[in-house]
């Protein structure tokens, strides 16, 4: 078994391959050839009264690509109000390291083939959903990009917008001046597009063709009042508010978990499932992140999904004045086999990667 850690998926994959690869798999969830569950969530107060545990996991597989993967998360949360917006902060051990790893295995055989950390492709991949929506959601001629949060998300999201969409400018508001001017002059060399960075969300917005949102915000972050006429939304972190919702009048769903065959009852468009220990303990009352999960109730008129579109059946724009928002849906286990997989093929044609016997992995007592 390969060990892959953030260097070589950094080496190795690129962006409109991630893109490619994701729309595959949401293909192979619409053809049947694909599985996954949504992504499921176990919450235990820590004990300092301000902290929870956090174990995260999400998994898929494809007939077609032969393989299988979970994605596994161990992190500490802590929510808090910084400048006035409510963020949730993690770590794993110590605040600055993090825990994710995502274990890949053959469906053909049932080898375990390589374990990843996820820092890197989850950017990625993140990313990429948003470029696909972009694709098929945003006008053709989309120009002008209008970029609310200046991080890691931030960063990967306009490499993989600029793969489907021309990008003149892009207008950048963070509530860190020094962040978003960091932004700015970092991002407009790396792409070779006019990164502005500017003083507020609405300014962000205005004229924008597309809108990002990519803060780690837990309330509304993109408001319906600053969108022009046209434009095309998407948000990881935070969300639209409910004005804006309601000037969406196409909202793209890339795809849905599959239901499953023993338990149709046990199928849920929500984003996530989640669980909590000790349900009555004062710290729940600090955090607001997943108290709600983010799902369709309620859009179904707007609703059209990707496998619609593919299909030929529905357009996620009808009309260059419309307002339409695309999301992910609850499909993340979708995503790690597909682009995992990718990964280590490259990883052994180049021939790099660590390796763990996999004989340490196996054993002779039937399981």
């Amino acid at each position: 078994m390969l060990v892959i850690d953030n260097k070589m998926v950094a080496e190795l994959l690129t962006t409109s391959e991630a893109v490619a690869v994701l729309e595959q798999s949401y293909a192979d969830l619409a053809s049947g050839e694909g599985i996954c569950r949504p992504r499921i969530d176990m919450r235990i107060p820590i004990g300092d009264g301000k902290s929870v545990y956090q174990w995260g996991t999400m998994e898929g597989g494809s007939a077609r690509s032969g393989y299988y993967a979970i994605r596994m998360k161990s992190d500490v949360l802590v929510e808090e109000t910084v400048e006035g917006n409510r963020t949730q902060e993690k770590y794993c051990i110590t605040p600055g390291t993090f825990m994710g790893l995502v274990l890949l295995l053959s469906v053909r055989n049932g080898e375990p083939l390589a374990l990843l950390n996820d820092g890197v492709l989850q950017h990625i991949r993140v990313a990429a959903d948003s470029a696909i929506g972009v694709k098929y959601g945003s006008n053709e001629d989309a120009k002008i990009l209008g970029m609310i949060g200046s991080g890691g998300m931030a960063r990967s999201h306009l490499e993989a917008i600029a793969t489907v969409r021309d990008l003149d400018l892009v207008q950048v508001y963070s509530p860190t001046k020094a962040n978003r001017e960091r932004y700015a002059a970092e991002m407009s060399e790396l792409v070779g597009i006019e990164v502005k960075a500017v003083a507020s969300a609405e300014e962000a917005c205005m004229g924008a063709d597309i809108v990002s949102g990519c803060t780690d915000a837990v309330g509304p972050v993109i408001a319906g009042r600053h969108l022009s006429d046209g434009v095309h939304v998407t948000s990881i972190g935070g969300r639209p508010d409910d004005d804006a919702c309601e000037r969406f009048t196409r909202w793209l769903r890339l795809a849905d978990a599959t239901v499953p065959v023993s338990n149709k009852a046990w199928g849920t468009r929500d984003e996530y499932v989640y669980y909590k220990a000790r349900p009555d303990d004062p710290v729940w009352r600090q955090h607001f992140h997943g108290t709600s999960a983010w799902n369709v109730s309620g859009i179904e008129p707007k609703l059209v999904t990707l496998a619609q579109i593919l299909a030929g059946e529905a357009k996620a724009r009808e009309d260059r004045l419309d307002v339409t928002f695309s999301e992910r849906g609850n499909a993340q286990g979708a995503q790690f086999h597909a682009i995992c997989g990718l990964i280590y093929e490259k990883v052994v044609g180049k021939g790099v990667g660590r390796e763990i016997p996999t004989d340490w992995l196996l054993q002779d007592i039937r399981d």
